[in-house]
């Protein structure tokens, strides 16, 4: 996909924007919500889905340091692995870069204020900044101490947004955007991503792609808002509106899958391998990330993944797809399913804003599966959203075979080094998130075929 193609339109931009909005976690005003359940109460826009509204605004006053050296990171830092020219070039730069960072000032992050909109853009800075500190070190094995100066702040920002303090999915996509021409309305023509920390074409187009799917997505809200305040599911004209918003869903998640296969046209999957997601891995047993000046402290650190987006959560909640295997259902989960991690997803939510893992909570307190048990008419148009959503899973798997696993017996860019500057790991493929891709993949499609009603 081109980062200026048109991928998804959008009319318009919503009035209210981002900066006008204080952080208190889910609203409990519902002033402009007429309805019982509105997405607005949770941070999720009619037009721009789980994406804010407007671009989060750059961090002003003392906190530019942060801003500028995250801009100075994007030109110097290349991953510590490489050995090419440009890195060994750039090395000398980059490790100036580092200790200008251990030797910054402890900021005090009450001075940025309550603000949701604000918190969000600091935490995206400098989670971008840990993960340029990170990931540009020459590789030595052993614990990683992340400055002070970086660890603490973001640590507390982190804590005020009740979010894990490392890269996610939200800082990515969902605020990793500006508009081209303000004076335009967003469209897939008229965005483009901050940061790239590999500053490939490549990684710009896996966002444009990710964030076009979060508009597509946005487009099944209205179905999810207006099932969960309907009442009177017995009488004929509730149930035809069940009927044909199932119908609308099977449309919008045969987009999404349209758009998901778009990835092998268009995203070079070699240098999206080597050169882009080694900088949204997170913390690992064989190199701990020790938070200097953090009283020690278990925290969530798997890093970025598509995995985090609230979009194809919100179709498992509202669907009813069983990925704990808590439920009976056929055809059994088969040894390699139970292989898998079913509290995988759980896990996932726990990298999205607050307001977002809210907004999933909510949709699962009324069962579509129960209505449709009892209303026979409904069968056909449930199971179809269902197989929809299957059959995007199956295209899932075969992007994670060639995007993670085909890659992962490949040789590295002999532009960055080759196999000496990356020792193979042993073992299976990893998802960013740490777990077998193929594994998690299946297991995650077999629940969803697990999901389709059975004839009586």
């Amino acid at each position: 996909m081109n980062v200026s193609s048109p991928v998804h339109m959008v009319g318009r931009l919503l009035e209210t924007t981002a900066d006008s909005t204080t952080y208190r976690g889910p609203r409990a005003d519902n002033h402009s919500c007429p309805q019982p359940f509105c997405g607005r109460l949770f941070d999720v826009e009619p037009i721009t889905g789980f994406a804010p509204s407007q671009p989060l605004a750059t961090l002003g006053g003392e906190f530019a340091l942060w801003e500028v050296a995250l801009e100075d990171a994007k030109l110097h830092l290349k991953l510590g692995e490489d050995k090419g020219r440009e890195a060994l070039e750039k090395a000398n730069a980059g490790e100036h870069w580092r200790q200008a960072l251990r030797s910054w000032p402890l900021l005090d992050i009450s001075r940025l204020g309550e603000k949701r909109c604000v918190l969000r853009r600091a935490h995206y800075v400098l989670a971008c900044l840990m993960h340029f500190y990170v990931h540009s070190l020459p590789k030595t094995g052993g614990p990683v101490v992340i400055p002070k100066p970086l660890a603490v702040p973001l640590v507390q920002v982190s804590r005020k947004i009740d979010m894990p303090p490392i890269l996610t999915y939200a800082d990515i996509v969902l605020w990793n955007w500006e508009l081209v021409n303000p004076e335009r309305p967003i469209t897939m023509d008229n965005v483009r991503f901050r940061t790239l920390f590999s500053g490939t074409e490549v990684e710009a187009k896996f966002y444009a792609l990710s964030l076009a799917a979060e508009l597509k997505g946005a487009e099944m809200l209205e179905v999810f808002e207006r099932f969960m305040n309907l009442t009177g599911f017995t009488e004929r004209n509730v149930v035809a509106t069940v009927a044909r918003d199932l119908e609308r869903l099977v449309t919008i998640i045969n987009e999404l899958s349209q758009l998901l296969q778009g990835a092998s046209r268009n995203i070079d999957p070699y240098l999206f391998y080597w050169a882009v997601r080694p900088w949204w891995n997170g913390s690992d047993a064989a190199a701990p990330w020790i938070f200097e000046g953090v009283p020690p402290t278990s925290f969530d650190l798997g890093g970025a993944s598509a995995g985090q987006s609230a979009v194809i959560h919100a179709l498992d909640a509202f669907l009813d797809v069983d990925h704990a295997l808590k439920h009976t259902r056929q055809p059994a989960p088969s040894p390699e399913n139970k292989r898998a991690d079913t509290g995988f997803m759980e896990k996932m939510r726990r990298y999205m804003p607050s307001e977002h893992r809210a907004y999933l909570a909510e949709l699962s307190k009324r069962s579509l599966r129960e209505v449709v048990l009892r209303t026979p008419s409904l069968r056909a148009p449930y199971n179809a959203a269902v197989e929809a959503l299957k059959k995007l899973r199956d295209g899932h798997i075969r992007i994670g075979t060639l995007y993670v696993i085909s890659q992962a017996r490949s040789t590295p860019p002999a532009s960055m080094g080759g196999a000496a500057a990356f020792p193979r790991k042993e073992g299976m493929a990893k998802g960013t998130g740490g777990t077998s891709v193929s594994t998690q993949l299946k297991a995650g499609r077999d629940a969803t075929q697990r999901t389709i009603l059975q004839e009586d």
